[in-house]
């Protein structure tokens, strides 16, 4: 059942057909009118109630479909959710970096909802998957400390308002467990006076735009003066010192498990989290800022930016899962070539699915023609045999990982 899908035009979007969003939307729909001067940042695909999805042919919405369809579900999802479509399949298109921020995971969203149910909406955690589709930067996870000790010999601006306590410890530390070391400098930074910071910020960039350009290589002053030119004297500005700067080429994904703090900066991906709105954050935003429940939930293990990675098994020639270790959701790529047909492995959960490129048909009981933009709705232990028209057709298809 083909779906019409809700776009969001949040400020951070790309503009007009700059956006993946915006172009799968003309493509899917050519009614679909395109501003160029707004901005089209994300494409829902699922039941959240700020954005459900409608089965064209039935003209009624998707979430009120599988209450009265139950078998759509399938009986192990069902047990586990409920008669529910427990993810949220989204294409982001970002021009403007998104705030620094972390996700609770099952068991604190429980508490931040009972606690505070005005800022934390629901009581569900909110895992994410990004999958890049094309050239995509994201702050993910802090960066081994070796890095943040080389940065912090050389930005003497974080020494002018780091607190001396949590500096001195970060610049002796030698070996064992460095977590209670970051969480002391990055509590130290992102509690520091805000007009303290912006100067100390105005300074740093003034220093580094008539640096040679092998320092601004080395300090990696594109980031920074991107960040600075939208959030400008914003904390959040230094958070590349401390995260791992991430640079996904297509297909490259990245998990965002529970407490992981991360940051999108730019570019197109196709993304799936558990169905939440809980969100922590630190910097990067004029949203609200619950810094105490940040710095207490963080993880504040050092990663590098391999171990950051999430890469997919593949299932057959024609497939490769993202499998996290959550039970709400997994995220299947499909490419198929002109040529051949392909059935889709039968899944015990409903999916929904999206094609990203080319042209053809899709059969589950009536062949419906796709292409880049299309949305489908397949129910549970369904098949769909998808046959290109073109040189290939290309899908991403969210299921429950159960």
């Amino acid at each position: 059942m083909e779906l019409q899908c809700k776009v969001q035009n949040y400020d951070w979007g790309k503009l007009g057909h700059e956006s993946k969003v915006a172009k799968l939307l003309s493509s899917g729909d050519t009614n679909a009118l395109i501003d160029t001067d707004k901005p089209y940042a994300e494409l829902w695909m699922g039941t959240h109630p700020n954005g459900p999805s409608l089965i064209i042919e039935r003209n009624i919405l998707l979430s009120e479909y599988i209450k009265d369809n139950v078998d759509a579900i399938g009986p192990l999802v069902q047990k586990r959710f409920g008669v529910s479509v427990p993810f949220l399949l989204k294409v982001l298109s970002i021009k403007k970096a998104l705030s620094i921020q972390a996700h609770p995971n099952k068991e604190h969203a429980e508490q931040l909802h009972a606690l505070s149910p005005e800022m934390y909406k629901d009581p569900n955690h909110k895992p994410e998957l990004a999958i890049a589709l094309t050239p995509f930067e994201a702050l993910c996870g802090f960066r081994p400390i070796y890095e943040i000790k080389e940065f912090l010999s050389k930005l003497p601006e974080l020494h002018e308002i780091l607190s001396k306590e949590s500096l001195d410890s970060i610049l002796t530390y030698e070996e064992g467990d460095s977590t209670l070391v970051l969480k002391k400098v990055f509590d130290s930074l992102m509690s520091c006076d805000k007009a303290i910071v912006a100067k100390s910020l105005e300074k740093y960039i003034k220093r580094l735009t008539s640096a040679d350009e092998s320092i601004k290589s080395a300090l990696l002053f594109n980031t920074l003066q991107k960040l600075y030119s939208e959030f400008p004297g914003d904390v959040g500005c230094y958070a590349p010192y401390f995260m791992n700067l991430m640079h996904l080429r297509p297909g490259q994904a990245i998990f965002l498990k529970p407490n992981l703090p991360h940051a999108y900066l730019s570019g197109d991906c196709i993304e799936c989290m558990a169905c939440s709105d809980n969100v922590v954050r630190a910097g990067l935003t004029p949203k609200h800022i619950d810094l105490p429940t940040l710095i207490n939930m963080l993880d504040y293990t050092s990663y590098t930016p391999e171990e950051m990675l999430f890469n997919p098994n593949m299932e057959d020639e024609n497939s490769c899962i993202w499998r996290p270790p959550v039970p709400d959701f997994a995220v299947v790529k499909i490419k198929v070539l002109k040529g051949d047909a392909y059935n889709t492995i039968i899944r015990p959960s409903p999916s929904i699915i999206i094609f990203i490129c080319g042209e053809g048909e899709a059969c589950d009981t009536e062949p419906v023609r796709v292409r880049a933009g299309t949305v489908l709705f397949l129910k549970a232990s369904r098949q769909l045999t998808i046959t290109p028209a073109t040189e290939h057709l290309e899908a991403y298809q969210a299921i429950c990982n159960v």
